[in-house]
């Protein structure tokens, strides 16, 4: 009766320990602002393809190229995209969020056009193989 007593205190202070010690989660990025959703208008995304190479360690590496234009009057800093990959159902698969426009590369002057390329190098099995949903998940303004 004693040894179960024991083993069930452990097993409580094991489980407390573990409650205040784990990793706290991450809150991610902050949402888009309501002034940015409504810039989202003055962005356009062209010439969007897709190609896939094989890497020299034999690995399938996929890339995503365009261009963005800025027809705002504003400097935009900051663009950031959901890359939303699917399976064969068009059910979301993964999600990968990315950088096309940063600051250290001198931002999207208004009347602008900036080429962009994203490589993916880890993408799961299950992706249909089709170009990923592209939304813009982030803007920031100078």
């Amino acid at each position: 009766m004693i040894r179960i007593v024991a083993i069930t205190l452990l097993i409580f202070a094991a489980a407390a320990y573990w409650l205040a010690n784990r990793p706290k989660s991450d809150p991610g990025p902050a949402p888009i602002s309501a002034d940015a959703k409504q810039y989202v208008r003055q962005l356009d995304l062209a010439e969007v393809d897709m190609k896939a190479t094989d890497s020299f360690v034999s690995q399938r590496i996929v890339e995503i190229t365009g261009k963005i234009t800025n027809k705002g009057d504003r400097k935009v800093k900051l663009i950031e995209l959901n890359c939303i990959f699917s399976d064969p159902y068009g059910q979301p698969l993964s999600r990968e969020r990315v950088s096309i426009v940063r600051p250290s590369k001198g931002g999207l002057p208004p009347g602008e056009t900036k080429s962009f390329r994203l490589p993916f190098d880890n993408l799961p099995p299950a992706w249909n193989q089709r170009l990923p949903q592209l939304v813009i998940a982030q803007i920031e303004f100078e």
